[in-house]
C-alpha cells in the first residue's frame, strides 16, 4: 500500500506514472491523442481521448510495475488547465468536444465584454483578465451554439468542469462531480478572495451555477475510482491544475520562490503567500494551491508558445524530427545571423494579451537557414520569460533575488538553460526530478493518504541536478533583448 498513483493529463498526451513511498518513479506509461483544429484559432480534443487515453496508461503503468489497484494507497491528478467540457449528468455523454485553452474562438465576446468596462471587475472578482484563455467564455459558447443546450443547463441536467472534473467523474462512475480550488480559479468564475463560485460572474458571463463542480482543497476526498476500471477502489486525495502543480512539485512553498515550466506553453509562478498581489502589469493573480481550507496565492505570467515552437520546427517547417535536433542546430548556427522568432502562433500571453498578433520572422538574410531557425525559436522561450519576470520583479520587488527553478521537457536542454540564465542574468537551477508536474499531484495524494511528509519535510528532499549562471556579456544581452523587444512591437503593429 505503499505506492501512489499519478495522472498527468496534458495538451498533447496523457501520462500515468507511478511513485513508491519515498516519491521515487517506479513506471511511466504515455499515449499521445490527437489534435482538432476546426477552424483557424480554434483548438479541440475529443472528450473520450481524454478519459480512453487516461485509463489505458493508468492500466498500462501498473502492469509493467507489476501491481495491482490493491497496492495503489491513493491516486493524484494534475491537468492541462482551464480546457472545458460539458457533459450530460445522467449519460455522462459530453455535449460538444473539448475547447482547449489555447482556443481563441471567444476573442470578440471578450472584447465586447472589455469595451462595456467590466474588464476591471472581473479582474478585482477572479485575479484574471478578459481573455479567450480561460473556461468562463468557452462554456458560454457551448451553450450559446449547442441546440438545446442553454435550456438543459437551466434544468440541472447538464455538468461543467475542468478536465480534472471530466476524469474524476469518469473514475467514480460519475459518484462526484468536483474540482479542486486552484482549477476553479482559472474559470472566471471563481472568486479567489472569498473560494467561492462568483454569482456576479456568472451572471455576467450567463453561466447557471447549477452546472459548477463542488470545489475542495488541492489534497482532500474526491471520490473513489470505482473497482471495474482497475481492480479495486482506489481514493482521489490529490488534484491540482498543471502548473500549480509543477510549484508544488517543486517545493514553492516561501513567498518569493518562483518556477517555471516549459511545457506546450511556458508557465511562470510566483508564491506571493497568503495575500493575492494585485498585478500592475497585466500578470494573473491566482490560487498557488489550497490546503486545510487556506489558500496561497501566487502572480502568474502565461506564454503560450514554448515547446509549441519546437513541435512547429518539426512539424511545420519539416527542419527537424525529432526535438533535441533542435538543440544540435542551434549549436551550429552563424551568431553573426541574428533572427529573431516571435511565435505568436495563437496570440501572445502575458504581458501582452494579445490574442490578435500572429507570429513573425525578423532579421532574414540570404545566408539564414535552419539552424538559425531553430536558434531562434528556442531563444523566444527566453526573451518571454524575461517578459515575465520582468513583469513580475515591477509587482513584487523580491522576484529578482529568486532563483528560478525549471522544469518541463524543454528544461531538459542544456542550451536552452544556459541562454535563460544569460538573458536573465538570473540564476536557473534545475531539480533532478524533472516530473515535477506529477511529483506535485502524487505528493498532494500521498501526504493525504499519510505516507509522504509534510511541506517542510518534502521541500527538504527537493535535489538540484544542475545551476545556470549567466555568462553572456551584459552589453550583447541587452543587445540581444533590445531586437526582441522591437521584433514583439513590430509583430503586434501588423
Amino acid at each position: 500500500m505503499g505506492h501512489i498513483l499519478a495522472i498527468d493529463q496534458g495538451t498533447t498526451s496523457s501520462r500515468a506514472i507511478l511513485f513508491d513511498g519515498d516519491l521515487t518513479i517506479t513506471a511511466i506509461a504515455q499515449e499521445e491523442f490527437p489534435q482538432h483544429y476546426p477552424a483557424s484559432g480554434w483548438v479541440e480534443h475529443d472528450p473520450q481521448d481524454l478519459w480512453t487515453t487516461t485509463l489505458a496508461t493508468c492500466r498500462a503503468v501498473l502492469d509493467q510495475a507489476g501491481l495491482g489497484a490493491a497496492d495503489i494507497a491513493a491516486l493524484g491528478i494534475t491537468n492541462q488547465r482551464e480546457t472545458t467540457l460539458v457533459w450530460d449528468r445522467t449519460t455522462g455523454e459530453p455535449l460538444h468536444n473539448a475547447i482547449v485553452w489555447q482556443d481563441r474562438r471567444t476573442h470578440d465576446l471578450c472584447h465586447d465584454l472589455k469595451a462595456a468596462g467590466h474588464e476591471s471587475r472581473v479582474t478585482e472578482i477572479t485575479g484574471l483578465l478578459l481573455d479567450p484563455y480561460f473556461s468562463g467564455t468557452k462554456l458560454a459558447w457551448i451553450l450559446d451554439h449547442v441546440d438545446g443546450a442553454r435550456a438543459r443547463a437551466e434544468a440541472g441536467e447538464l455538468a461543467f468542469g475542468t478536465v480534472d472534473s471530466w476524469l474524476i467523474w469518469n473514475l467514480t462512475g460519475g459518484a462526484a462531480h468536483v474540482t479542486d480550488a486552484t482549477n476553479a480559479a482559472r474559470t472566471l468564475l471563481y472568486d479567489i478572495r472569498q473560494g467561492a463560485w462568483s454569482a456576479d460572474m456568472c451572471d455576467l458571463l450567463n453561466i447557471p451555477m447549477s452546472v459548477l463542480p463542488q470545489v475542495r482543497d488541492c489534497a482532500a476526498d474526491f471520490g473513489h475510482v470505482s473497482a471495474d476500471l482497475l481492480g479495486a477502489e482506489i481514493p482521489i486525495l490529490g488534484v491540482a491544475g498543471d502548473q500549480q502543480a509543477a510549484a508544488i512539485g517543486q517545493a514553492c512553498f516561501r513567498p518569493g520562490m518562483l518556477k517555471s515550466t516549459y511545457g506546450t506553453g511556458c508557465f511562470a509562478l510566483l508564491n506571493t503567500g497568503g495575500t493575492p498581489v494585485v498585478s500592475q502589469n497585466r500578470l494573473l493573480t491566482t490560487i498557488a494551491y489550497q490546503l486545510d481550507g487556506v489558500p496561497c496565492y501566487a502572480l502568474e505570467g502565461s506564454i503560450f508558445v514554448a515547446g509549441a515552437v519546437v513541435q512547429w520546427l518539426r512539424d511545420g517547417l519539416g527542419i527537424i524530427e525529432a526535438a533535441p535536433q533542435s538543440q544540435t542546430l542551434a549549436e551550429a548556427s552563424d551568431p553573426d545571423q541574428p533572427v529573431v522568432l516571435v511565435p505568436a502562433f495563437t496570440g501572445l500571453g502575458a504581458p501582452y494579451w494579445n490574442p490578435e498578433c500572429r507570429g513573425a520572422v525578423f532579421g532574414l538574410s540570404r545566408n539564414s537557414g535552419p539552424a538559425e531557425f531553430a536558434r531562434a525559436a528556442l531563444e523566444s522561450v527566453g526573451y518571454q520569460t524575461r517578459d515575465l519576470l520582468q513583469a513580475m520583479q515591477a509587482d513584487w520587488g523580491d522576484a529578482g533575488e529568486t532563483a528560478l527553478r525549471v522544469d518541463g521537457g524543454m528544461s531538459a536542454s542544456d542550451w536552452s538553460m544556459q541562454f535563460l540564465s544569460d538573458i536573465l542574468g538570473a540564476q536557473v537551477d534545475r531539480p533532478q526530478v524533472l516530473e515535477t508536474t506529477a511529483m506535485g499531484a502524487a505528493w498532494l495524494a500521498g501526504q493525504r493518504a499519510g505516507i509522504y511528509p509534510d511541506r517542510d519535510g518534502f521541500a527538504e528532499t527537493w535535489a538540484l541536478d544542475r545551476s545556470f549562471a549567466p555568462t553572456m556579456d551584459a552589453t550583447l544581452r541587452d543587445r540581444k533583448y533590445g531586437a526582441w523587444q522591437r521584433a514583439v512591437a513590430a509583430a503586434q503593429a501588423f
